[in-house]
């Protein structure tokens, strides 16, 4: 469901939200543990791709959210991050209809609040990207004091196999000794030699007690001051057999749970996400059985599947019991990207496309607009080099048309000129079709109002098309104000009727 969904295909990694899937321990100074989930939320706000769109862009840029990340680096927009905990007490643990130790289920924040404690800034590319990046060895187990792990299976697998995996992809047991990787403060161990050792160690003990060196090193002792790991003194009772917990053995109402809270639009690029993919495998039964998996979630969610597979709903499929509800929520509307709206502009593209002898005043007035909210501006021309404005100016050209294409770009503005350089373009003409198609904003001053009859289907005032004769007074307040929202899903109908 959720790779099927809007969150599958992100706009950008800064518009990403991320969070564990396992249930840790926090521990404080005198020993009492809290459940704690972590989440990380983006300051720039929750935004996805469409469909076509990210269709397009895999294949025009594979690179294309790596290379956004970066470029916004360098240019100062610094992808932030909030850290959030959803907190649940020891003794609450069995509050909910479903195991906290099952990390296939989430914890809904209309039950338990994400509260923010910290913030993560972006600030730097890496110097060395093979050093800093490639070699950077994750692990669950790498923890710090007061934290501690639960009995959650898959992370007690993790705990093993992630070092396991350094072992095997970094070359040996010494991956912890790799700049990126290793600690900033000064640390001591038993560990010695092995391939691709580091550290050159001048003491000849490595084991404790020891005569030969005065005693050290020696393991850190535990406790809140003195900094060692001591595991959580967990109560422990029952029989110990390895076999799955019958408290996991609910599937449905979580993804039934993220299902009902999407928007209506967000529903439908959820049927079109499995109807596509489904319509790519080869055996009938196999598109049939997900059909029925979809089913147990909800009857209209697989009724739209079906019908665009060619598939026919069984009596039995049609009077499945739906899930229960989760703690009795139908809803989360943290689950869905646009529910609630957060974020603003800062960081955002906008290709201009030139003519010759643009106005100047007006594209001026745009720049000045798009500046102060931080947005980013692409100046486009049907060929490299230089356009000249009505007033003289030489004007640079960042990219051409086909060059930057509209997958790129959050928004387009036409200023007013000399339309008829352009007017003729396939380029110019597919670029605002294409744009339209995928839900941006687009803005047109003065005789580029004429472009609208490319898109036969735009009605006049249509929400989402910005038209005025110049570019001054409300014309960039009303752009931005459609940014904000990141798409015109009101057009949603008619993207259908769009040949790009």
């Amino acid at each position: 469901m959720w790779a099927m969904s809007d969150r599958g295909i992100p706009r950008s990694y800064r518009t990403m939200e991320g969070f564990g899937i396992h249930t840790f321990r926090l521990i404080n100074a005198e020993g009492k543990a809290t459940f704690v989930r972590f989440h990380w939320k983006p300051l720039a706000g929750k935004a996805s791709l469409v469909w076509d769109e990210a269709q397009k862009l895999t294949g025009r840029d594979p690179d294309f959210h790596r290379r956004e990340l970066w470029e916004a680096i360098e240019a100062g927009d610094f992808p932030e991050y909030e850290l959030g905990f959803q907190l649940i007490p020891e003794e609450d643990e069995f509050k909910f209809d479903f195991d906290l130790l099952d990390p296939t289920k989430l914890i809904p924040e209309e039950l338990v609040p994400v509260q923010r404690v910290g913030k993560m800034v972006l600030n730097r590319n890496p110097d060395n990207f093979f050093a800093e990046n490639e070699q950077a060895a994750f692990h669950p187990g790498h923890i710090v004091p007061g934290l501690d792990f639960t009995n959650d299976p898959l992370l007690q697998g993790r705990l093993f196999s992630y070092t396991d995996t350094q072992i095997s992809r970094l070359g040996g047991p010494n991956f912890h000794e790799i700049p990126i990787n290793r600690p900033t403060c000064p640390y001591h161990n038993f560990q010695r030699d092995g391939m691709h050792r580091m550290g050159i160690d001048t003491n000849p003990a490595n084991y404790e007690p020891n005569s030969i060196n005065d005693n050290w090193p020696r393991e850190t002792p535990p406790g809140p001051k003195r900094g060692g790991f001591e595991s959580y003194q967990e109560r422990v009772e029952g029989n110990k057999v390895r076999e799955r917990s019958p408290s996991f053995g609910e599937y449905y109402s979580h993804p039934r749970l993220f299902w009902l809270s999407q928007t209506p639009f967000e529903q439908r690029h959820i049927v079109d996400g499995f109807s596509f993919e489904l319509s790519k495998v080869v055996r009938p039964y196999i598109r049939e059985r997900v059909v029925d998996q979809l089913a147990h979630i909800d009857l209209t969610l697989a009724q739209a599947v079906a019908k665009n597979l060619g598939i026919e709903l069984t009596d039995d499929q049609l009077n499945i019991t739906p899930p229960p509800d989760v703690n009795g929520l139908k809803k989360d509307p943290s689950l869905s990207l646009y529910a609630i709206p957060d974020g603003d502009v800062k960081g955002r593209v906008v290709a201009i496309l030139l003519n010759d002898e643009v106005r100047s005043a007006d594209l001026l007035a745009i720049l000045k607009a798009l500046k102060a909210k931080g947005v980013h501006a692409k100046l486009l021309y049907s060929r490299m080099g230089e356009v000249t404005a009505d007033d003289g100016t030489v004007l640079p050209i960042a990219a051409t048309f086909a060059g930057a294409p509209s997958l790129t770009v959050d928004a387009v503005i036409v200023p007013c000129g000399n339309i008829a350089d352009i007017a003729d373009n396939g380029d110019a003409n597919y670029y605002l079709m294409e744009a339209y198609k995928h839900l941006k904003p687009i803005a047109l001053a003065g005789d580029a109002r004429k472009f609208k009859a490319t898109i036969k289907v735009a009605d006049q005032g249509e929400e989402g098309i910005v038209e005025a004769d110049s570019a001054d007074g409300s014309f960039m307040d009303e752009l931005l104000t459609l940014m904000a929202a990141h798409r015109v899903w009101s057009r949603i109908p008619k993207i259908d009727k769009i040949p790009a």
